[in-house]
């Protein structure tokens, strides 16, 4: 590690080169965002820039998932090449599974004023029947696919308030997404959970006339936060999810 690094750590004294590998290895390999208080290398703009020029090496960047805290995830030019490889994209069952998880757990949720949060942190979890009765699948393919996803970290399986089942809820490698990657990942959960509403129109409009003009802008980028507030106000849940 210290090779690959050297070229961007040499002009720090030990002290301080400790603190940018330390902050690298704990947004690398935690589990949950973690505290910018706890690393300086996250709390100073400098060492931040050098740490995210040592996770660019590997095609990383650094995310905020919530103010003040940090994790890494793929580079969104990287994570594109990835999804174009066929050996890096999940079977088509698991992403049917995760796609119920996440309609059931964060998207018709929110739609309904359930969670006002913008995050992929949900106290709905998906009950094993609901995704039973959804779900095409036997119910052995189904619990194999959910245990691929638990450790893989894209689904989580949790206790609701008060209930002894539980149930199933986005994991944390969703903490990982860039702002752009969280975006389009809400659009595809518009165009699930409200193929009809009116947000999800304008989707598909949007997305044709970027192929006829792939240079045109993207309207979302001038102010996310109104294209996110769009999506918690004009989708409504629909009855069944196919």
């Amino acid at each position: 590690m210290s090779e690959l690094f050297e070229p961007l750590l040499r002009s720090y004294d030990e002290k301080r080169r400790s603190e940018l590998v330390a902050a690298y290895l704990a947004v690398e390999h935690a589990a949950e965002p973690v505290p910018e208080v706890r690393f300086p290398a996250l709390r100073e703009p400098a060492l931040r820039r050098t740490l995210e020029a040592m996770l660019g090496l590997s095609g990383r960047t650094l995310v905020r998932p919530a103010p003040k805290t940090w994790i890494s995830g793929y580079r969104d030019d990287v994570a594109a090449a990835l999804a174009a490889d066929p050996a890096c994209v999940p079977p088509v069952e698991e992403r049917a599974v995760l796609a119920l998880v996440l309609i059931h757990s964060v998207a018709i949720p929110r739609a309904t004023g359930l969670l006002a949060e913008d995050s992929w942190r949900s106290t709905h979890p998906t009950p094993l029947e609901e995704l039973r009765r959804r779900s095409q699948l036997p119910v052995g393919e189904l619990e194999a696919a959910l245990r691929r996803l638990r450790a893989a970290g894209l689904v989580a399986q949790v206790r609701a308030d008060g209930e002894e089942t539980g149930g199933y809820v986005p994991g944390p490698q969703f903490h990982r997404l860039t702002d752009a990657a969280r975006r389009r990942l809400q659009e595809e959960l518009i165009l699930a959970a409200g193929p009809d509403s009116p947000l999800a129109a304008a989707i598909r409009a949007r997305r044709r006339n970027r192929v006829h003009d792939p240079h045109a802008p993207d309207p979302r980028t001038s102010d996310p936060q109104v294209h996110d507030q769009q999506a918690h106000d004009t989708v409504q849940p629909q009855g069944e999810t196919r």
